[in-house]
C-alpha cells in the first residue's frame, strides 16, 4: 500500500499513484502531493532518502542531501545571528557532496525513482542547464534513459563530468540535443514533441508533483537541522518549482505540529532585466505581462538558467499563490548586484556561487539593507548551486557537445533523428 495519494488543488479530485498526473477536470491548478503521515518520518534510506514525505518507495541508487549549516562569515557580515545556508552544490569539507553542484539533483533523482517505480521506459526532460547536467548525470547513476533538451543559448554555461561522457559515448544513454533557434521555453515546447514521437513521457516540469516534493528535500534538511522552520526564506526563481516546493513543504510542517506555527515568507528573486514575476507581483497582478516576456531581455541577464517564460505563477498553487499565503516579496537583482554578491559570500564563506545562486544572496543583501529582515528567527538562504571551482579540483569536466536541432522540425525529421541519435 503506498504512503501518498496525488490531489487536485482545485477540485479535490484524489489520483492513486499516477506518474505527473494532470487533473481530468481542472487546467489550471497544480497537484500536490497528501502523505498518510501528518508527521515527518526519517528513519528510512541515507542521503536525500531518509525523509518520508518523498513520492517514492524503494530507493534503488544513492542521493546525497543538501548540507545545512549555521553561517558564520556571511551571517556577521549581514548583521544576521540566525542565517543558515542551505549549501546544494559541490563542498565536501562542509558534507555537501552534489557533483553537478546544483538542487536540481534532488528533483532529477525523486523524478527518476518515481518513474521507475510507475513502468516509465524513460523520460524526455527540457532543461536551461542545470536540470540537464542532473538528469544527465542521475540517468547513468540510476540506468534510467532521459532524452535532454536544451536551448543553443545556454550551452556556453553547460558542462558535464567527463566521467558521465565516456559512459554516453559507450552507447548507454541518448545525447542531448540543443534548439538553435530558441531559448528555455522553446526548448519545453520542443522536448513536448519529441515525448511525442518518442514514445516516453515528457517529465513535466513543475507540474510533476515527484520535481516539486523532490526540491522540497532542501525545506526538509534544513528544518531537520534547524530545529523549527525557518522565518524567512531566499531563492532565485525561474519556473517557480523550487520555492512552489518550500511553501508545500513548510505546509505539512504546520500540520505536523513541532516545527513551529507560521510560514516561513518567502522571499524570491530574478534577475533584471528578465523578471517577469517580479514585475507581476510589483503590480499586484496575477498574470504576467506580455510586455516582460520579451526574448531580448534573456540575453542581458547573467542568470540565462532562470529564463523561463512559462513559470508557474498564476496557476492555482503557484508562486502568486504561495506568497499571498506567506506574505512573501519578489526582489529585481541587477547584474552588478549579482556578481557583487558572489563575491561576498564567497569571501566570507569561502566557496563559489553559481550565478543563480548569487541572486538570491543579492536578494538578501537587499532585504537586510530595506529592514525586511533583522533578528526576529531562522533565516534560510538557499543555495541552489555551488562549488564549480571546488568541485574542478577532485573531477574532470567537459563543455556540453549536443546535436542541435530546430525548434520548427517536423515530426518526420525528429523520428529520423531518435532513430539514428538514441541508442
Amino acid at each position: 500500500m503506498s504512503h501518498f495519494s496525488i490531489r487536485c488543488r482545485k477540485c479535490g479530485k484524489v489520483l492513486e499513484n499516477a506518474y505527473c498526473a494532470f487533473c481530468e477536470h481542472c487546467v489550471d491548478a497544480l497537484l500536490v502531493t497528501q502523505y498518510n503521515e501528518k508527521q515527518l518520518d526519517m528513519n528510512r534510506e541515507e542521503g536525500a532518502w531518509k525523509f518520508g514525505w518523498l513520492p517514492v518507495h524503494s530507493p534503488g541508487f544513492s542521493q546525497p542531501a543538501p548540507a545545512v549549516y549555521r553561517s558564520v562569515g556571511f551571517g556577521r557580515k549581514l548583521g544576521i545571528p540566525e542565517l543558515y545556508i542551505a549549501f546544494c552544490g559541490y563542498w565536501p569539507e562542509k558534507g555537501a557532496h552534489l557533483e553537478t553542484c546544483t538542487f536540481k539533483e534532488f528533483e532529477a533523482a525523486v523524478v527518476i525513482q518515481n518513474a521507475m517505480e510507475n513502468g516509465m521506459q524513460g523520460l524526455v526532460v527540457a532543461s536551461a542547464g542545470n536540470t540537464a547536467r542532473a538528469f544527465d548525470h542521475l540517468s547513468f547513476v540510476s540506468g534510467f534513459p532521459a532524452i535532454i533538451i536544451v536551448p543553443a543559448m545556454c550551452l556556453p554555461e553547460m558542462w558535464y563530468l567527463v566521467e558521465d561522457e565516456k559512459i554516453r559515448k559507450s552507447g548507454n544513454g541518448a545525447p542531448t540535443l540543443a534548439v538553435s533557434d530558441g531559448d528555455y521555453s522553446d526548448s519545453i515546447n520542443m522536448a513536448k514533441r519529441i515525448a511525442l514521437v518518442a514514445g516516453i513521457p515528457f517529465e513535466g516540469g513543475v507540474k510533476n508533483i515527484a520535481k516539486r516534493d523532490g526540491l522540497g528535500i532542501v525545506m526538509m534538511e534544513a528544518v531537520h537541522t534547524i530545529g523549527r522552520l525557518p522565518r524567512h526564506y531566499f531563492q532565485a526563481v525561474g519556473s517557480g518549482a523550487g520555492a512552489i516546493a518550500a511553501w508545500e513543504m513548510s505546509e505539512r510542517f504546520l500540520n505536523d505540529g513541532r516545527f513551529g506555527d507560521t510560514l516561513p515568507v518567502l522571499h524570491l528573486a530574478q534577475n533584471l532585466p528578465f523578471a517577469p514575476m517580479t514585475k507581476a507581483y510589483w503590480r499586484g497582478k496575477r498574470e504576467l505581462a506580455p510586455e516582460d516576456l520579451d526574448m531580448a531581455f534573456i540575453g542581458e541577464t547573467t542568470t540565462r538558467v532562470l529564463s523561463n517564460r512559462y513559470p508557474a505563477y498564476g496557476v492555482l498553487g503557484g508562486i502568486f499563490d504561495a506568497l499571498e499565503a506567506t506574505g512573501g516579496r519578489m526582489y529585481g537583482i541587477t547584474n552588478e548586484e549579482v556578481y557583487a554578491a558572489m563575491e561576498m559570500f564567497e569571501d566570507t564563506e569561502g566557496i563559489d556561487l553559481v550565478p543563480a545562486a548569487g541572486v538570491a544572496a543579492a536578494a538578501l543583501i537587499q532585504a537586510v539593507r530595506n529592514g525586511k529582515v533583522g533578528g526576529d528567527g531562522p533565516v534560510l538562504l538557499n543555495i541552489t548551486g555551488g562549488g564549480e571551482k571546488r568541485l574542478r579540483k577532485d573531477r574532470a569536466v567537459k563543455r556540453v557537445s549536443p546535436l542541435l536541432i530546430s525548434k520548427n522540425m517536423p515530426e518526420s525529421e525528429i523520428e529520423r533523428l531518435l532513430r539514428h541519435a538514441v541508442r
